[in-house]
């Protein structure tokens, strides 16, 4: 396949605005994020694949969810050789965040000129229009891989209606080759090939309730939470200080994050707090090294005033590096030195994309799409070139040995 004949996928614009339009206004939002799940927008892109030889659903129950399932598709277009190069999507999204940092509804889209604004927009619609889009145009070829479209569920809060349900229910062959679009660059130039490890620990620090205006009868447990949370930060980040250069940071990361309401009134001492930590930690050290820290260290400041101090484990993943010499990534290299003329350079994330379960599943699988970095944000977009010239790096990788 020609480079100028890969290009016709351009024709594809009006198509792809189309597309990332209506994802982004359809809101799968997770029940642990106040919403119905992905099965409207699950049913939107199975109206799109009709030009795929294969589809099968692998649905998690969750009765929390709009019809009690979570969706997760997988699609293919069968090719010259059984062997599949797989493109794996997430349907789930955010929620919006404070609205008054957003220009425009963030579940409707505002187009301005090259960008598409909108939750969800480039987490991760722009990949799953990509994908659609590549295997549209691979459908009226005769790619030498077959080309695997999948979109799972769940991937936003912990992927155990997502991918992990998939794996459980789905066989892959280890001579298949798996990409995840869900990091990138604005250029197109970095390739993950590493995760941290994720470590979510809820901490709820005891007080003693009363009213405020008797702290010498009671005992604040926002402000003892406040303090074990600041020294513990200190002992983390002292304790696991190892740095490796291919991760950016290239240091463990511990940060306190989400803290849970306690009392509903100004004057009421709090006699509970809930606090959370996410952890990204470099794959040198065990998350067990730093539960274990982190269990001790609550266990001596219980022991100093006799209020509980409980952690709950709330995610914990881990996974082994794709190699630098594994066929996605040396493939994937060749599709960009061709298709734009960059030499790409691996890199580890502390994010945690579907990847890390294929690899720990023992899949050697590559994270990458060209992205400007706004995920999560206010006025989240993706650039409609972005889809097309992605588009055209998964299109490659199926034709060309």
């Amino acid at each position: 396949m020609s480079q100028p004949e890969i290009n016709t996928l351009e024709s594809y614009n009006n198509l792809a605005l189309e597309i990332i339009s209506n994802l982004i206004e359809i809101k799968a939002l997770s029940p642990e994020n106040g919403g119905y799940g992905e099965i409207d927008k699950a049913e939107y892109i199975l109206s799109l694949l009709d030009f795929t030889d294969e589809i099968e659903r692998f649905d998690a129950e969750d009765g929390r969810a709009k019809k009690g399932i979570r969706p997760n598709i997988v699609a293919r277009i069968k090719g010259e050789r059984q062997r599949t190069l797989w493109i794996v999507c997430h349907m789930d999204v955010v929620p919006e965040g404070d609205l008054k940092l957003w220009e425009s509804n963030p579940f409707k889209a505002e187009v301005v000129d090259d960008r598409v604004y909108g939750r969800g927009a480039e987490d991760n619609g722009q990949a799953i229009v990509s994908t659609i889009l590549a295997g549209k145009f691979l459908s009226e070829q005769n790619p030498e891989l077959s080309f695997g479209m999948i979109f799972v569920s769940d991937e936003e809060t912990g992927s155990r209606f997502g991918i992990q349900h998939l794996l459980k229910e789905k066989k892959f062959s280890r001579d298949d080759l798996f990409l995840v679009p869900d990091t990138g660059s604005p250029d197109g130039s970095l390739i993950e090939i590493a995760e941290k490890n994720i470590l979510w620990l809820k901490l709820e620090i005891f007080g003693k309730q009363g009213h405020a205006s008797r702290p010498d009868m009671f005992y604040n447990a926002s402000r003892r939470a406040m303090k074990i949370l600041l020294e513990l930060d200190e002992i983390l980040h002292s304790r696991f200080s190892a740095e490796n250069s291919l991760f950016d940071p290239p240091h463990s990361t511990f940060e306190p994050t989400k803290r849970e309401k306690n009392v509903d009134n100004p004057n009421t001492i709090p006699g509970l707090d809930v606090s959370y930590f996410d952890c990204r930690v470099l794959p040198s050290y065990t998350n067990d090294e730093v539960i274990e820290l982190v269990r001790k260290f609550l266990d001596e400041k219980q022991s100093e005033d006799g209020f509980e101090c409980r952690m709950e484990v709330i995610q914990n993943e881990s996974s082994p590096p794709t190699s630098e010499d594994s066929e996605i990534v040396l493939r994937l290299k060749k599709a960009l030195r061709t298709l734009r003329g960059i030499e790409a350079k691996p890199v580890g994330i502390g994010g945690n994309t579907c990847a890390s379960f294929f690899r720990k599943a023992g899949y050697e699988t590559a994270v990458w799409s060209t992205l400007d970095g706004k995920a999560h944000e206010p006025n989240e977009y993706a650039r409609i070139s972005n889809i097309i010239e992605d588009a055209k790096v998964f299109a490659m990788l199926a034709l060309s040995a």
